[in-house]
């Protein structure tokens, strides 16, 4: 039987080619105009796979304007509107310290769009400092995560172990164009993620939908995707659906624990998946450090555990497709959000010897869902166990999360991938606004990408309860 690898392409495997040098010259430089016109220039001669490097690279460079849309002026206005007594040679030296994430981009400094949460994260000294917010509502959703772990690990323990306390979603997943379809010249083909059935979740049963899906991907796609096309005044397609997702516990016995190195989930899930997942020297370098003495596949897991977690600092991350080896920037920089810290921990497994793999879709914490991905690994006799390092981080407070998330799940899921950068179920056609992922669609016409500046997408949780063991 084909595995996932090779049934669904790598739809980025050509960032494995490298640039020619006056390009990258240029792009270090943040000359991203004149890198832009010598690649068009290359690409008159060149052939795949470079040509398709290529091409990825002007989209990249395409998108530092978005990424990085202020200035000094506009960024260190709206930082003063957080910290009001805020001068500016303050703003220069926060600048320097690294607190603020910033380019030179065609001669100018140019500041993140998310620069003011990463920068208290990085400097949390600035805190104190910071105008208090009232955010209740994220301290009730803290409370009912930690109750619904407690009573996750209650019932597995009860049970023995394994999936307990199945939840059963009704959810409303909306997608809108800001033009209507017709001002786009063509067709708009619209891709909206549906959970896998499969494991985290089951009996996944479509309701309802604002037209006919041109077609739905199969129940265990590794990213899976229900497939609509938008035409004339249309602008908005939406499904309703439901699902049950459960939580998972397991007690692991480290002695009993271990690794089936003629298994497909052994040959599947400890290979390189480039440019991402690779095993680069300082990432060989990095497991056997960690690992080093470790005498079962459970304390190796284990240790890149508390690695990860105890020196991995949450912020949010630029476009992925900005990154040339994502683990990497996380294990240099030490820092990295939910998707990042997982690459990080699954590369680091299969470096170790352990299959791990990917998981991402929506966190349905009723009180505060939002776009989440996390890690899972494999070891005989219990099979995959779950691993969500930033859920389970030590900045995260609370001893309860850094023990729980290493091997349980509270149910809280919803998971429509388990592998990264692999092709739709149909293809798209051009280079997505996410190749990484896929949690909030994607939309292309014939002749284009739309990135996320053309579109809003919504999730709606419409109700959810609790069944019957």
């Amino acid at each position: 039987m084909p595995s996932y690898s090779q049934t669904y392409p790598n739809i980025l495997l050509s960032l494995k080619e490298k640039l020619p040098t006056e390009i990258g010259s240029l792009i270090r430089e943040g000359k991203a105009e004149e890198a832009k016109k010598l690649i068009l220039a290359y690409l008159q001669d060149s052939s795949p796979p470079l040509r398709e490097r290529l091409e990825i690279e002007i989209e990249r460079l395409n998108r530092l304007g978005y990424e990085y849309p202020f200035s000094f002026d506009e960024a260190f206005k709206a930082l003063r509107k957080d910290i009001w007594d805020l001068r500016e040679e303050e703003f220069h030296e926060l600048i320097k310290r690294g607190c603020i994430d910033c380019i030179i981009l065609e001669g100018s400094l140019r500041i993140h769009r998310r620069f003011k949460a990463n920068m208290y994260w990085l400097c949390g000294d600035l805190k104190q400092r910071k105008r208090a917010k009232n955010d209740e509502r994220s301290d009730a959703g803290e409370v009912v995560l930690k109750w619904r772990a407690e009573r996750v690990l209650k019932a597995a323990k009860e049970k023995g172990g394994g999936f307990v306390l199945p939840l059963k979603y009704h959810v409303k997943a909306s997608l809108s164009l800001r033009n209507p379809a017709h001002q786009y010249g063509e067709v708009v083909r619209v891709w909206i993620p549906l959970p896998r059935d499969e494991t985290t979740n089951i009996s996944v049963r479509i309701l309802d939908a604002s037209k006919k899906p041109k077609y739905i991907a199969p129940p265990d796609h590794p990213q899976r995707t229900v497939y609509f096309e938008l035409e004339g005044e249309e602008r908005e397609v939406w499904i309703e659906y439901t699902f049950v997702s459960r939580g998972f516990h397991a007690e692991i016995d480290p002695k009993e624990a271990y690794i089936d190195t003629e298994s497909e989930v052994y040959r599947e899930y400890t290979s390189e998946r480039p440019p991402h997942i690779a095993f680069t020297e300082p990432l060989r370098k990095l497991a056997e450090e960690i690992t080093r003495g470790a005498s079962t596949p459970y304390e190796k897991a284990k240790r890149i555990w508390e690695w990860v977690t105890g020196n991995v600092r949450y912020t949010y991350a630029k476009d992925y497709l900005l990154y040339d080896n994502i683990p990497e920037y996380v294990a240099s920089e030490k820092r990295g959000d939910c998707g990042m810290q997982a690459l990080l921990f699954i590369t680091l497994c299969r470096l170790a010897g352990i299959p791990a793999r990917w998981e991402s879709g929506w966190y349905m914490n009723p009180l505060s869902p939002g776009m989440h991905d996390w890690a899972q690994f494999y070891l005989e006799p219990y099979g995959w166990l779950y691993a969500d390092p930033s859920f389970g981080n030590k900045r995260k407070g609370g001893e309860w999360r850094n023990q729980f998330y290493l091997g349980s799940i509270e149910g809280y899921r919803l998971a429509s991938n388990i592998e990264v950068y692999t092709q739709f179920d149909p293809p798209k056609k051009h280079l997505r606004s996410d190749p990484v992922d896929s949690q909030r669609g994607e939309v292309e016409t014939k002749g284009k990408n739309l990135y996320y500046n053309e579109w809003d997408f919504c999730l709606e949780i419409l109700s959810v309860e609790g069944l019957e063991q």
